[in-house]
């Protein structure tokens, strides 16, 4: 028999856990739903355990943490992932799961962004910004057109939940999960839903400023975690061009007196273009690394296959 689970990761939602529970009992009266608490000061635990859901704790603070707890504890068939927050309706659940249920994707991403409605209900309209950002930089660098990144509401099946390393503690885990799926090649379908903004008195964990810090910082560490050549590349293309621009009058003045007054200038272009070979050498190695890394995992999902078949 098909075992669902619903995963909610929870941090203070007392105001909404108990309409995402019934919404989703409502919806899949055969699943069973776990609520995350992670760390909360209100009543979220007391409301979820009055509602029939099996509540767990998670001590280390940050989305990701939670995360990666639910995946390695819970056994199930197929995964649904949602924010406790009320945001994602749960009506739109069946079309999330069909597709895993069918194996025409291994996970499929609720697509807030393409009918308008996030942008109409969200308020935070530098976080908009922030998702349109991490959502173009991914694109170009997988050569693919994901329209939501950063949504909260996906299903899994069992091989992505059991094979991923989830590496990020907070709330990248979004954006973790959209790039592991793209660079392990695994299959991602995109349901467009309606998107709701968090109810009066509702509070987003989210804080402006270090999150648009924490997307900058996401954008560069995933061009070097990913496409190590490509950033280092880029890297020592620039420190060379400066060390050409440094060094050209140190050149043009030695072809006309074949004397060198620019000393400084000369070691410094020296020491930015031997720094820049360096880089791309570092690339090179790290290219390898990550293509060996791909290759190990292949075979690793390849044994986890295997393994599953025999278990059935």
């Amino acid at each position: 028999m098909e075992k669902i689970a619903v995963l909610i990761p929870c941090y203070n939602e007392e105001l909404t856990i108990e309409k995402v529970i019934k919404d989703f009992r409502k919806e899949l009266p055969e699943a069973d739903i776990y609520v995350y608490d992670n760390n909360s000061k209100d009543k979220t635990v007391e409301i979820a355990k009055a509602n029939g859901a099996i509540v767990r704790h998670e001590y280390k603070q940050g989305k990701g943490n939670v995360v990666r707890t639910m995946f390695r504890e819970i056994e199930a068939d197929i995964y649904i992932m949602v924010d406790g927050d009320d945001t994602y309706p749960a009506e739109f659940v069946h079309k999330l799961i069909e597709p895993i249920r069918t194996g025409q994707a291994d996970m499929t991403i609720g697509d807030r962004l393409s009918n308008g409605t996030y942008q109409e209900e969200n308020k935070r309209h530098f976080h908009e910004f922030g998702n349109k950002l991490v959502k173009k930089s991914i694109n170009t660098l997988f050569r693919t057109n994901l329209k939501d990144i950063m949504t909260g509401y996906r299903v899994f099946n069992k091989m992505f939940v059991k094979n991923m390393p989830v590496m990020t503690p907070k709330f990248e885990i979004e954006t973790e999960m959209s790039l592991y799926a793209l660079d392990k090649k695994y299959i991602i379908k995109e349901i467009p839903i309606i998107y709701r903004d968090r109810p009066d008195g509702s509070v987003s964990k989210l804080n402006t400023v270090s999150d648009g810090i924490k997307v900058v910082k996401t954008i560069a560490n995933m061009f070097k975690n990913y496409k190590p050549l490509q950033f280092f590349t880029t890297i020592a293309i620039l420190l060379m061009l400066i060390g050409i621009v440094i060094g050209t009058p140190v050149i043009v003045e030695f072809l006309k007196t074949h004397y060198i007054t620019k000393v400084p200038s000369a070691i410094l272009a020296t020491g930015i273009i031997t720094l820049a070979v360096i880089i791309e050498q570092c690339g090179v190695i790290l290219h390898t690394v990550v293509k060996n890394h791909k290759e190990m995992y292949e075979l690793n999902l390849l044994r986890y296959r295997q393994i599953e078949d025999l278990k059935k």
